[in-house]
This record gives structure tokens, C-alpha cells and sequence, in this order.
């Protein structure tokens, strides 16, 4: 069995500046708005101890139950580099994000990079689908003001 991971990589043009973007990730108000927010979910708990080996916890109520995310901020580089973990389950370490944003134009470029366990390639598909809608959804809302 092969123990590499399985590299999965998405990028996302933004007219927001790189400062803007990269805050999101890390405020809580922002980011349930987009990060693992589903069209048709409900917002439960978004916690964000955001420094390095701080952690947060996300859980979005879904028609099948209950989605929780949890993870550990490795790297903390604002604005252009941001490193986590990311797992279903609190008690394992979980698979690691990259997240690098450049200055593009007036706007920025994110690329994100997530290192996706072995036991779960046959999912990177459906994992790259997912990301993709994150920074889509990402930009519909830094878009969009505050309530």
C-alpha cells in the first residue's frame, strides 16, 4: 500500500486584498460563513483559537446529522501563508492544509494545498469538489457585508 498522500490542489482568484482573505480563515464570524458551510446546513459552533498550536472546532448541522470538523494551526504567516490540520475525528491528527495567498493585481490569488491520507484517495475527487465550493464561496461572501 502506498503511504503517501494524495496531493490535492485548487486555486481561487480574488478581488479582495490578500490581508482580507487570509483573516477570514481565521475569524470566526467570517468563516462560518464559508469554510465547510454547506448551502443547505445550519451553523452550530465555530471555535477559532487562532495561533500556532491553537486549534478550532467547526460543526454544521446537515439533513443526515451533525458535520464536525477539527483541526491544529501549524504555521500562522498572515497574510500570505497558513498551515492546519484537518479531521473528522478529534482524536486523530488529520490530514494538512496549506493555504498560500499572493498578491495578484489589485486582488490576490489563494492556492490551497491538502494533503489527503492514503486511506482516503478514492475521495479526492469528491475532497477537491469540496474546496472548490469552499473558495468559491469564500468570495460570494467577502462580497457581501457583515449582518
Amino acid at each position: 500500500m502506498n503511504d503517501a498522500p494524495t496531493l490535492i490542489r485548487v486555486s481561487h482568484r480574488y478581488t479582495a486584498s490578500a490581508e482580507r482573505v487570509f483573516d477570514a480563515w481565521l475569524d470566526p464570524q467570517m468563516a462560518a460563513r464559508f469554510l465547510y458551510a454547506t448551502d443547505q446546513g445550519r451553523m452550530q459552533r465555530v471555535e477559532i483559537d487562532a495561533r500556532v498550536g491553537g486549534g478550532y472546532v467547526i460543526v454544521e448541522t446537515r439533513e443526515d446529522g451533525d458535520a464536525a470538523h477539527y483541526g491544529r494551526y501549524l504555521e500562522i504567516e498572515r497574510p500570505h501563508r497558513l498551515v492546519f490540520t484537518l479531521s473528522l475525528d478529534p482524536a486523530q491528527a488529520g490530514d494538512r492544509i496549506t493555504v498560500e495567498i499572493q498578491r495578484a493585481g489589485d486582488g490576490c490569488e489563494l492556492q490551497l494545498t491538502h494533503e489527503l491520507a492514503p486511506q482516503y484517495a478514492q475521495y479526492a475527487d469528491r475532497t477537491e469538489s469540496g474546496w472548490r465550493h469552499i473558495l468559491a464561496t469564500l468570495a460570494q461572501r467577502l462580497a457581501q457585508p457583515l449582518h
